[in-house]
C-alpha cells in the first residue's frame, strides 16, 4: 500500500466535515476523499440492516479509489455497521464511537458520563458498553437529540431557538451530575459553544472527532501507511444535494474549493468484494 494514496471519509452527509476538518489540522499530509450519503440522511432512525447496507456500498465506492485506511465519520453507522465492514476489508477501518469513549472515561473525575446523539447511536448502548466495559464504576447517562441535526444544517447555530432546544435536552444531566459529555454526532461539535453555555460549562465535553483524528494518526503511524509528503488534493463526493453540501462545507473547511461531485451510490454493490480488499 503506497502512502501517498488517500483517506476514504465517510458520513451519513454534512456531519463527518468535523472530522474531515480535524484530519486535516492534525495530519495535514494525508489526502482526503471524503462521501457524504446526502440523499439518504438522516442514518439515525434507520435500521441496522439498512445502515450496513448503506455503508458497504460506501466502502466499496471508496476502495475503488484506493483509500489505504477508511474512517466512518458517523456515530450511527460507527455504531451499528463497524464491526461488520472491518471484517470484510483490509485496509485499517476506524469509527469515531471507540475514541471519543476512551477520550470520555480519561477525563471523567466522577464517573458520571452524558452521551448525547442520534436515536440510532444512543438506542444502540454502544458508548455505554464501551465505557462500562474500560471502567465498571461509570454511570453513563444517553439522550437522543434528534433536533440538533436540523438546526445545524439549517444554519442555526448561534440561534435562540437552537439555545431553547438545547436548554430541553440538557436539562436533565445537571440533575444527574455529570461531569464529561460525549457529543456523540459529528454534527454536534458545531454546537458546543450553545451547549456549553447550557451546561454552565461546568462539563468536559468531548469531541469524537478530534479524538478520531489523533486515532488515525497513530493507526497510520504502526501501519506503516503515515505520509510524509505534502498532498492537499482532497476530493468530496455526495448523493445529492451539491450546493447544499458547497455552502455547508465553505464554512467548515479551509481554502474549500467548492468542487464536490455527485454519484448515484446506488450503482455500488452492497456486498463488499474481494477483488476490492
Amino acid at each position: 500500500m503506497d502512502t501517498m494514496n488517500p483517506i476514504g471519509v465517510f458520513d451519513s452527509g454534512v456531519g463527518g466535515l468535523t472530522v474531515a476538518s480535524e484530519i486535516m489540522k492534525q495530519l495535514p499530509n494525508e489526502r482526503i476523499i471524503y462521501f457524504g450519503d446526502t440523499a439518504r440522511v438522516p442514518y439515525g432512525n434507520k435500521s441496522q440492516k439498512t445502515i450496513i447496507k448503506y455503508s458497504k456500498q460506501i466502502v466499496n465506492f471508496l476502495l475503488e479509489k484506493k483509500v489505504k485506511a477508511i474512517v466512518i465519520a458517523c456515530n450511527t453507522a460507527s455504531a451499528l455497521a463497524l464491526d461488520e465492514i472491518k471484517a470484510q476489508v483490509s485496509v485499517p477501518v476506524i469509527g469515531v464511537v471507540e475514541p471519543g469513549a476512551k477520550a470520555a472515561a480519561s477525563v471523567t473525575k466522577n464517573n458520571n458520563i452524558g452521551i448525547i446523539g442520534t436515536k440510532g447511536t444512543i438506542s444502540s448502548g454502544i458508548y455505554q458498553h464501551l465505557l462500562s466495559k474500560s471502567n465498571p464504576e461509570v454511570s453513563v447517562y444517553g439522550k437522543a437529540c434528534p433536533l440538533f441535526v436540523p438546526l445545524v444544517e439549517e444554519g442555526w447555530i448561534n440561534d435562540p431557538i437552537t439555545f431553547d432546544v438545547a436548554r430541553r435536552y440538557l436539562d436533565d444531566f445537571m440533575e444527574l451530575d455529570i461531569d464529561t459529555l460525549v457529543l456523540g454526532c459529528t454534527h454536534y461539535p458545531l454546537l458546543r459553544e450553545t451547549i456549553d453555555a447550557v451546561l454552565e460549562k461546568r462539563v468536559n465535553l468531548v469531541n469524537p472527532a478530534f479524538e478520531t483524528a489523533k486515532t488515525l494518526g497513530q493507526v497510520l503511524v504502526s501501519k506503516g501507511l503515515f505520509s510524509h509528503k505534502l498532498s492537499v488534493n482532497h476530493e468530496f463526493y455526495v448523493s445529492d444535494g451539491v450546493d447544499h453540501f458547497n455552502a455547508f462545507a465553505n464554512g467548515i473547511l479551509p481554502h474549500y474549493l467548492k468542487d464536490a461531485k455527485e454519484i448515484n451510490i446506488d450503482d455500488y454493490s452492497d456486498v463488499i468484494s474481494g477483488e476490492m480488499i
